[in-house]
């Protein structure tokens, strides 16, 4: 069974994120979405409308993910790699070569973002709107 993960806060889930996840399904067999916990979110500074367990919820709902596992600082992707037995990483191209470490160890794929839709587009909007 070939083994790929993501990364990702995944607030107001939208179609770019289905098609990522989608994508990277499309690689493997087994998608696990390492998504970053609030906690995590804080340290970088980003406050994500919905909770860690809301935000699970929503992930584990879509039938491209199969398992959905916390992230909680930004060294433990090797870790996470290891122990689940990954075989590709997946990440958007605007992560291009961020990862490149993990290449000793799995195969690393940066995919295209969607165009036309981003978390942050979306709540740029909302402020203009809600102000």
């Amino acid at each position: 069974m070939k083994k790929v993960i993501t990364y990702g806060t995944f607030d107001l889930l939208h179609w770019g994120h289905i098609n990522l996840l989608r994508r990277a399904k499309l690689l493997g067999d087994y998608l696990i979405v390492c998504l970053s916990s609030d906690e995590f979110n804080a340290v970088k500074n980003k406050k994500a409308y919905h909770s860690y367990e809301n935000r699970k919820l929503i992930l584990e709902s879509i039938r491209y993910v199969d398992e959905v596992i916390p992230e909680y600082n930004w060294n433990q992707k090797f870790t996470d790699v290891e122990e689940h037995n990954v075989d590709i990483f997946v990440m958007g191209d605007d992560w291009e070569g961020q990862f490149d470490f993990l290449k000793d160890y799995c195969e690393v794929i940066y995919l295209p973002r969607t165009e036309g839709i981003s978390t942050s587009q979306i709540k740029q909007d909302l402020f203009k709107v809600n102000g």
